[in-house]
């Protein structure tokens, strides 16, 4: 399965309005059985802004293409130059009330798996088990050359003493850990090769236009037909990726629910869509299902 580098999505006429109803989602929960499937918007209350809410990052920045990273050098080194400085942001960042929720909805048996589309861990730290990374995780990296795995950690600490020197400041950072950097301040920035192979090292990630592993899409594809409904947070479902399991939910006749402010492309498949702030509306999900140690 290909990610197609779509990077906008304008929505049509005819969607069903957003509501500020949560019982749909209460209802569907208190059933169990539920399969979650989240996006971007579930992580900016932890700092990290998404793609395409109001103020995403896309109206500034152009994520990195999977082919412009293998076909050229200087790519890389914009690429790992930003990269560098992002991932001390997403490694002070800290999941936040709608993670805890999950996690919540977890631990009571609620629910039948996670599937994220970030790479940013954050579900895991709450407390989240056995979550699908369906686009990959930050927190590794992974040779080109001999498909070594390591730590992004210990990536950090080679590039720091290639680069003892690099110290720019950001205009921002991008839901991919990219910051926001000029050429000029990415200078001559030294990229560090695959400490096995001497290879080129990529984050453990899909990027636009590269291939999803095919066995994680069907894992994906079977958690969807184990699932008696389909809780959908904090994404527009602009990428195929994840709207492809919206389409399958609905057309197998599975309850699909969105938790997203704004418009999404999969609210014509859905029961419903609730048009709140993610944190505070799981918060009151979980509240009024009773659930201990809920945020």
């Amino acid at each position: 399965m290909r990610i197609r580098p779509t990077l906008s999505w304008t929505p049509t006429e005819g969607l069903p309005p957003g509501t500020t109803d949560l019982e749909p989602v209460v209802d569907a929960l208190g059933g169990g059985g539920v399969l979650v499937l989240s996006g971007a918007g579930i992580s900016t209350e932890s700092g990290i802004p998404d793609y395409r809410g109001e103020g995403g990052s896309l109206s500034r920045h152009t994520p990195m293409t999977y082919q412009d990273f293998t076909a050229e050098a200087q790519a890389r080194r914009r690429y790992w130059a930003r990269s560098h400085l992002g991932w001390r942001t997403f490694g002070r960042a800290r999941p936040n009330a709608g993670h805890r929720a999950v996690a919540a909805f977890g631990r009571a048996g609620l629910l039948s798996g996670v599937i994220t589309q970030n790479v940013d861990g954050l579900h895991q730290g709450a407390g989240s088990e056995d979550v699908v990374e369906l686009h990959g995780s930050l927190a590794r990296v992974v040779c080109l050359s001999c498909g070594a795995v390591s730590p992004r950690g210990e990536l950090a600490r080679r590039l720091a003493e290639a680069n003892a020197d690099f110290a720019p400041v950001a205009a921002g950072i991008n839901p991919d850990g990219d910051a926001d950097l000029t050429d000029e301040q990415v200078g001559d920035f030294r990229v560090v090769p695959c400490a096995v192979c001497g290879g080129v090292l990529k984050p453990d990630v899909v990027f636009f236009g590269e291939t999803v592993p095919p066995a994680r899409v069907e894992h994906c594809r079977g958690l969807v037909r184990e699932a008696t409904a389909l809780l959908v947070l904090g994404s527009s479902l602009t990428v195929m990726s994840g709207l492809r399991f919206v389409r399958e939910a609905a057309l197998a006749g599975k309850p699909v629910l969105i938790v997203n402010r704004d418009a999404t492309r999969g609210d014509r498949h859905a029961l419903t869509r609730v048009a709140l702030p993610l944190g505070a509306a799981l918060t009151t999900v979980a509240d009024r299902l009773g659930l201990p140690g809920a945020p």
